[in-house]
């Protein structure tokens, strides 16, 4: 009956959202699905606008991986480009099924915060282009999330050398997992799975470069302020550098159709060739838990222990005491296949916690925790209607999680920029804790979703 209660409004939001979403567009027509695919951008982080230096198009012909809103000729003496992209998330999450307390590895009781609500789970736009020269290129976002009461305003400053260097400075994320690297929000189920936020590294200031070195073999490297600084002002960051790396390999060719969707994990477009990726990441960084010791609350909360407490909280590893230091290490190595509609995706993760610097003794040196997630996608009505399943779990150094659930996604226009998708996953034990995604620490129970993405 619990799960019944909890479900039960989950209708009426789907209904609610497909009304707002449609109204919205009833006014413009929809995209010609038989047109060829926009020009892929340089394929790296940051990367805002295409190299191509056409004629301004028709108004009707305006949307190219993005709305130009101008574009000089080809001979100007001023080359420029400025091009306008939008990410909205909308999203109905309960979790009011959950256990109301968990317990710790200290066998310290804790709240579970149970959640029933809608909101703006993300919203950004992007004015991103080049200027003076086709090689240099810009980037200026507004990042928003209700969810989470929070504002990002950031910029990126980048060069082309070639297709297989592109420097690029500014605000991105850290890339040490594959949903870090130009996938947002094109991931099969409604966000990144429990396994992946708990693992995964941020979003901080930093310098990247990548590029394709080789037929279908890409990099991105990165060295940036910390694993997450979003919220972190410049005199609180330490001084130690986080340094990251991703590479990936689509031996039978481009794993995604050119453009912003072009590392989206589902198989949308459905090409009737078999193709594959395999990629690896691994990034270190020395993290501070950017708060006085007296504060028992830290503002570094991009790590967690496997029990669901923040690892620089006092009291995380022993009674009373604070680590104020501490050294990440994460590997992750992905792959994946796509045929037909059909998707099958997923990664597997390491980390390392050591070289603590604490203000009393602790009952060890290190911690090891492993993990992984999996997703399969297929779409029943090509290019409308794909059913997935999905599942992640974390086996810790203070415990054990898992999760796994199903959901359908329905692409109501003819795009993959835009869709409507209901979820429900099941929940053991939650070791991490994040204001836009669905997890909270310790949350144990049956969660309904029910979300729209608009991704132009």
């Amino acid at each position: 009956m619990a799960l019944v209660s909890v479900a039960t409004p989950v209708l009426s939001i789907a209904l609610a959202l497909t009304f707002v979403t449609s109204s919205a567009f009833a006014q413009s027509s929809a995209p010609d699905p038989n047109a060829p695919p926009a020009a892929a951008d340089s394929g790296g982080s940051g990367q805002a606008a295409s190299a191509s230096a056409t004629a301004p198009q028709p108004g009707n012909e305006r949307y190219r991986d993005g709305m130009v809103i101008w574009e000089t000729p080809a001979d100007a003496s001023v080359p420029f480009l400025l091009k306008f992209n939008i990410n909205t998330q909308l999203r109905y999450l309960n979790t009011q099924n959950s256990e109301e307390t968990f317990t710790d590895h200290l066998g310290v009781s804790r709240e579970v915060h149970t959640r029933n609500d809608i909101t703006v789970n993300r919203a950004m736009f992007i004015l991103g282009g080049y200027v003076f020269d086709q090689r240099a290129r810009y980037s200026f976002t507004v990042w928003t999330s209700a969810g989470a009461a929070s504002i990002v305003v950031a910029s990126n400053i980048g060069w082309q050398f070639h297709k297989a260097l592109t420097v690029t400075a500014g605000y991105t994320g850290v890339p040490g997992s594959r949903s870090l690297v130009n996938t947002f929000p094109f991931f099969t189920s409604t966000d990144r799975s429990m396994a992946d936020n708990f693992f995964r590294p941020g979003f901080t200031q930093g310098v990247w470069a990548n590029g394709e070195l080789g037929k279908g073999l890409n990099y991105l490297t990165f060295a940036g302020n910390g694993l997450n600084t979003l919220s972190i002002s410049a005199n609180k960051i330490d001084t130690h550098l986080a340094l990251s790396g991703s590479l990936w390999w689509e031996p039978l060719g481009a794993y995604g159709e050119p453009g912003k969707s072009r590392n989206m994990y589902d198989d949308y477009f459905a090409s009737k060739k078999v193709r594959t990726r395999i990629g690896t990441a691994f990034t270190r960084s020395r993290e501070d838990r950017f708060s006085n010791l007296d504060q028992s609350s830290p503002e570094n909360t991009s790590l967690y222990n496997s029990d669901g407490v923040l690892t620089f909280s006092t009291g995380a590893f022993a009674p009373g005491v604070t680590v104020n230091v501490a050294t990440y290490r994460m590997w992750a190595v992905d792959g994946g296949v796509k045929w037909n509609g059909l998707a099958l995706n997923g990664q597997y993760f390491v980390r390392w916690l050591d070289d603590f610097d604490a203000d009393g003794p602790l009952p060890l040196a290190s911690t090891m925790d492993h993990g992984a997630e999996f997703t399969a996608g297929y779409f029943v009505q090509p290019r409308k209607t794909m059913v997935y399943g999905r599942g992640s779990w974390v086996r810790g150094q203070f415990g054990n999680s898992h999760e796994y659930g199903g959901g359908i996604k329905w692409h109501f226009l003819p795009t993959e920029r835009l869709w409507l998708s209901a979820e429900l996953f099941q929940i053991d034990r939650a070791p991490y804790s994040g204001a836009f995604t669905p997890y909270t620490a310790g949350m144990t129970g049956w969660v309904p979703m029910v979300q729209t993405v608009l991704a132009f």
